[in-house]
Parts: structure tokens; C-alpha cells; sequence
């Protein structure tokens, strides 16, 4: 039996009971946990009747043990019932508890706010269009290019932009350290790879050239044994590689795809970058729709939902680090900042995260949006392809709550995509600039 009342803005307290008879059965289950650390002369270890063991230690021995057994799933079965969404921990308080008369107790929580929507349908926002320009395609192929580029050695001294081949052996105090030398190791000039100083001074070394480099170690240097120390490095320059781009001719595009002239290469580029400026201009212009939607709604949102989308957008940072090798620890100590620095950043991004999914999560109830059995097809069959897995099989393998995590996500893409659809959508203030201006040239010619 449970019973819920309010406990404030957006909090309630539920009261919940559980019968004398589950609170046998949990006792059973703590004594049968845990009969095994109780020592009793004259039993053997583990083997000590549970009467006598809450007559020597007493009744209340497996009440902790029985409350923790027994609370998951009564509270779970109180939310269920009363049909609230808690977006906090609860905070548990025992009132009564007893053989006799089985346990009270109260748990308090924060619920997710309810939302009172303002206008969703016709909202105005500004829309963006997808564009490509001569130099963004001019621009990519450079990059292309440069990806393409060979290194070959000259005979001059060395420049900003050449590599090098190098050995060097460095000291500090005239005493060697590990990590400093290295043979035959391959440096790209002003790319400020190595600590500042360094690269600067092999500028203007030729090949077979040896020299000792001076340079001090940055303060917050990941090694703190050398961190803030000067340092010699004993260098002999081997070889200067020259960058030798490629022309940008039709053997160029048949190098690097499978047209055969630059002409069909060029626009190729320029049909991928659209397709891609479409995605992004698609996205821009749904969030332009939600700002403006949810702009328009009531929430009194807790703090904790806040704090909870922080810890998970922390938790993305830390796998993304991860996987370039970096820990967020070794990240907050080499550059010096506070994970309450961090937090206050991503407090921004957060409040507006939670904002927007609540009132999406609204207008999706309000309009009864959900997702078709096509759609979800659809998205685990591509998934499926991506995996080189059979569709039927993979499928499943999906969990009831895979699956209905699936659904609401779609089911989201949905109301955006129907908020999209029914709002006022106008060209942005540079495009109409632009055109006007575009005009007003064409006129005066």
C-alpha cells in the first residue's frame, strides 16, 4: 500500500507499507545472506539457528538487511501505482518497523515538472538554408591535396613547413632524463609539437648540422620532474623533406577517385558538400523551431535534473577522451582547471538539454506522436547493415528495453520533425541582405 503528498515544488513524499508477512520473507532471505559471518559458541561458523542469533545480537540484527532486500521493489511498485516520474534519489526515512506490524516508511523525491505549453504550432523561426560556395569546394580540394602531398629531401637549410629527420639526446643539469632521446625521429617544423623553443631552433640547420638546443620545460609540464626546468638538447639534423604538392590536373582526380577529369571530380565535391550543408542547414533549422518553442513554455525545473544531465555530459567527455587516450584527471591537472569549472560551463547547455526534452516530451503526449513499426524496422535494419548483420537475427537480440528506448526516439525525431512542418519559417536577415544587395548591384548595371 502506498499513499503519495506533496512535499514541495516539483517534491512529494510517498508513504509506503509493507506487510508483516514481506517482512518475514525478507528476514529470512537477510538471515540465510548473512548467517555466516555470526560466530555463537558452541555452533559452527554458519551454521547458527536465527533465533539465536537475534537473542545474542538482537531482534533488530537483519532489519537493515531485510529493509534494503525488500526496498527496490516495494518502491518501485509505489511509483508504478501512483503513477509519478522521479528524476531524483529518494530520500528514505523508516517510521516503523517491526516483526509485528511489518515496516513504514516515507521516501521523498523530485518528480519530473509538468509543463505548461505555450504556442508550438506556427511558431516563427528563422530558417536555414543549405549553400555551398566556389571556395568551400576550392577549399576541400586543398585539403584533399595536401593529404596527397610527397616529402622530398632538398639540400638547404631548414624551414617552417619542411619535416626532419633528427637525433637527439637531452639533459637537464648536464644529467640525462627518460623520455629525452630519441634516433631518427621525424618533426614537421611550426607544428608545435614539441616544447616551445625547440622547433624554432632547428629552423636554418642544414643536413649532417649538430647542435645543442636550449629550452625550458612549460610550468605545467605533464612530467612535474621537469616541469618549469631549462633543458639542453644535443641535436643532429639527418634530413629536410620539402612538401611537393601535386597539380591539380585530370591524373590528379584519377589518383584520388574514380572520375576521370577534374571537372567531374570538382563537381562531385561540391554534391557531397550540399548533401552535408542540407544535413546541418535541416538541424539548424529544427533548433531554431524548438528555441522558439520552447521559448514559449512554463517549467519550473529542478535543480537536480540540471545536475544530472551535467554528470552525463561529463561522462561524454570522458569517454571522448578516453578514446584519444586521455584521462579527464590528467586533463584537469595539466591544464589547471577544477571540475567545478567544468560543471559551471556545461551548466548552460544542460538546463537548456532538459528544457527542450521536457517540452518535446510534452507536445509528443499532447499530440499523441508516437513511432510506427516501419520506422523501428527501418532504423534496427540499418543498424543491422552497418554491423554486416542479418536483419531477422539482430532483431532478436534487441531488449524489450532497447527496443522502447528505439520507439522514444523516434518518436522524437517525430515531433520535431511535425513542429518543423507546422512553423513559420523565414529567410534570415543576412540572406535578405544579401539579396537585396544582390538586386540593388544588378539594377545599377
Amino acid at each position: 500500500m502506498a499513499k503519495v503528498e506533496s512535499a514541495g515544488a516539483n517534491k512529494v513524499k510517498l508513504t509506503v507499507e509493507v506487510t508483516p508477512e514481506d517482512f518475514a520473507d525478507a528476514l529470512q532471505k537477510a538471515y540465510l545472506k548473512n548467517k555466516s559471518k555470526f560466530f555463537v559458541q558452541g555452533f559452527r561458523k554458519g551454521k547458527v539457528p536465527r533465533p539465536v542469533i537475534e537473542r545474542h545480537y538482537g531482534e533488530g540484527v537483519f532489519y537493515e538487511d531485510a529493509f534494503e532486500i525488500l526496498f527496490p521493489e516495494s518502491y518501485t511498485r509505489a511509483v508504478k501505482e501512483l503513477d509519478i516520474v522521479p528524476v531524483s534519489r529518494p530520500e528514505i526515512d523508516i517510521e516503523k518497523i517491526s516483526k509485528e506490524e511489518g515496516i513504514v516508511y516515507t521516501a521523498e523525491v523530485y518528480v519530473k515538472p509538468e509543463v505548461k505549453l505555450g504556442q508550438y504550432k506556427g511558431v516563427e523561426a528563422e530558417l536555414v538554408e543549405a549553400e555551398v560556395t566556389d571556395e568551400q569546394v576550392e577549399a576541400e580540394i586543398a585539403r584533399i591535396r595536401e593529404r596527397n602531398a610527397r616529402w622530398v629531401d632538398v639540400d638547404r637549410e631548414a624551414q617552417n613547413g619542411d619535416k626532419v629527420v633528427i637525433d637527439y639526446s637531452g639533459s637537464v643539469d648536464g644529467v640525462k632524463f627518460d623520455g629525452g632521446t630519441a634516433d631518427n625521429q621525424i618533426i614537421e617544423l611550426g607544428s608545435g609539437t614539441f616544447i616551445p623553443g625547440f622547433e624554432e631552433q632547428i629552423v636554418g640547420m642544414k643536413k649532417g648540422e649538430e647542435k645543442d638546443l636550449t629550452v625550458t620545460f612549460p610550468e605545467n609540464y605533464r612530467a612535474k620532474d621537469l616541469a618549469g626546468k631549462e633543458a639542453v638538447f644535443h641535436v643532429k639534423l639527418h634530413d629536410v623533406k620539402q612538401k611537393e604538392l601535386p597539380d591539380l590536373d585530370d591524373d590528379f582526380a584519377q589518383d584520388v577517385s574514380e572520375f576521370d577529369t577534374m571537372d567531374e571530380y570538382r563537381a562531385d565535391i561540391k554534391a557531397k558538400l550540399l548533401e552535408r550543408a542540407e544535413e546541418f542547414a535541416k538541424e539548424a533549422t529544427q533548433n531554431n523551431v524548438l528555441e522558439a518553442v520552447v521559448g514559449t513554455a512554463e517549467i519550473d525545473l529542478p535543480e537536480c535534473m540540471i545536475e544530472n544531465q551535467i554528470d552525463q555530459q561529463i561522462r561524454q567527455l570522458e569517454y571522448s577522451m578516453m578514446y584519444q587516450g586521455i584521462r579527464l584527471e590528467d586533463y584537469l591537472q595539466m591544464t589547471g582547471t577544477k571540475m567545478e569549472d567544468i560543471r559551471a560551463q556545461y551548466r548552460e547547455s544542460a538546463e537548456k538539454s532538459v528544457r527542450t526534452q521536457l517540452v518535446v516530451e510534452a507536445i509528443m503526449k499532447a499530440e499523441n506522436i508516437t513511432a510506427t513499426d516501419e520506422q523501428v524496422d527501418e532504423f534496427i535494419r540499418t543498424r543491422a547493415e552497418r554491423l554486416k548483420k542479418d536483419f531477422e537475427e539482430y532483431k532478436k537480440t534487441i531488449s524489450d528495453e532497447e527496443l522502447a528506448y528505439i520507439r522514444d526516439n523516434l518518436a522524437y525525431d517525430n515531433t520535431v520533425t511535425f513542429l518543423t512542418e507546422n512553423a513559420k519559417l523565414v529567410a534570415s536577415k543576412k540572406k535578405e541582405e544579401k539579396q537585396k544587395a544582390e538586386e540593388e548591384n544588378s539594377s545599377g548595371e
